[in-house]
């Protein structure tokens, strides 16, 4: 079950879930809106490294907007901080955002139960866009949770900012394949 927008109005304010700053405007009718946050990260090196951390270079985005290139990812956060011990969220682009060519958030949109921290956004352009700090690019769903709750423990708890992959922390030894 999904939580409508008066629904997670009410779940705010009583503590079930959480978003900070709250703001009664960004609630729709079964979703809230998140605003972009003022900093991006980009990787730096021509190759992305799955087997280690990979630099990045930080941007700020001025108030007169930054133009995000085609072929660039860019890891960029929600200006609010979101997250529930109660509801699972899901984060999609907002669909006047997907019409401008912007993907957002298009393959790690599910939250984990006991996540609390400003959320990570994978923007990618189709053509060079201007984005500018506090539009509203994105909005998270909420939905009931069944079954016993194990809270999220990870990582990226508490996030502040973009926060580039920790993937290589996860990485398996691969071992030999006798032939």
């Amino acid at each position: 079950m999904i939580l409508t927008g008066p629904e997670i109005t009410a779940a705010a304010r009583d503590g079930r879930l959480r978003i900070d700053p709250f703001d009664l405007d960004q609630v729709n009718p079964n979703s809230y809106n998140v605003r972009l946050g003022s900093t991006l990260l980009v990787y730096t090196d021509p190759v992305i490294d799955a087997g280690r951390a990979n630099p990045t270079r930080e941007q700020h985005i001025p108030a007169d907007g930054y133009v995000l290139q085609p072929n660039e990812l860019y890891l960029g956060h929600t200006q609010e901080r979101v997250g529930s011990d109660v509801f699972v969220p899901l984060l999609f682009g907002r669909s006047s955002v997907g019409r401008l060519g912007l993907f957002v958030e298009i393959t790690a949109p599910i939250g984990d139960l006991g996540f609390h921290g400003q959320w990570t956004l994978m923007l990618s352009p189709i053509r060079p866009l201007r984005v500018y700090p506090g539009m509203r690019v994105g909005q998270i769903m909420f939905f009931v949770s069944v079954g016993p709750i194990d809270l999220y423990h990870g990582k990226y708890q508490a996030a502040h900012g973009p926060q580039p992959s920790g993937h290589w922390r996860d990485r398996v030894p691969v071992q030999a394949v006798a032939s």
